[in-house]
């Protein structure tokens, strides 16, 4: 078998993955997986900002707007204006936002980065460069991503089940 071949089945692997782990999310939760890690990083602060979230997650603020728009819809979080600023929003998370996130299954990429944590960084640094190189390949260096093993576009509804 030819190494692109290769290449292209540990490829699919990679998307089969994220793909069934996105459709046990959405059964379990309702959720997508980027939603859940808003909600994980908003439970972790107890108050954030989009600006701090999206940060945090990698993606524009406009990604951002979006998903929170999404789980404010839900009742998961709740917008508030700042006491000491009117100008920023911040974004709390609600008792739903904490159940369902307890109801998530474990995140993938939670496990995908603790069996990562453990390669000795040579490995770590091999693995980090040939990903980039393939995103590279794929004309997909400069895509709006966060570090959330999700398939698909955040601003459609999760898969049903």
């Amino acid at each position: 078998m030819k190494r692109s071949d290769i290449s292209l089945i540990a490829l699919r692997r990679i998307l089969r993955a994220t793909e069934l782990y996105g459709r046990e999310l959405a059964k379990a939760a309702g959720l997508t997986a980027v939603q859940i890690r808003v909600l994980q990083i908003v439970a972790e602060t107890g108050i954030s900002t989009p600006k701090a979230i999206a940060s945090r997650m990698g993606v524009s603020q406009a990604t951002m707007t979006t998903l929170i728009d999404r789980l404010v819809a839900k009742g998961l979080v709740e917008r508030h204006r700042s006491q000491t600023d009117r100008r920023q929003m911040n974004i709390l998370i609600s008792d739903a936002g904490r159940e369902a996130i307890e109801r998530a299954p474990d995140p993938l990429h939670d496990r995908y980065v603790e069996a990562f944590d453990k390669l000795p960084d040579w490995e770590q640094a091999m693995i980090v460069a040939a990903l980039e190189r393939v995103a590279g390949l794929l004309n997909a260096g400069n895509l709006d991503a966060s570090p959330v093993l999700d398939l698909g576009d955040i601003k459609k509804s999760p898969p049903s089940g």
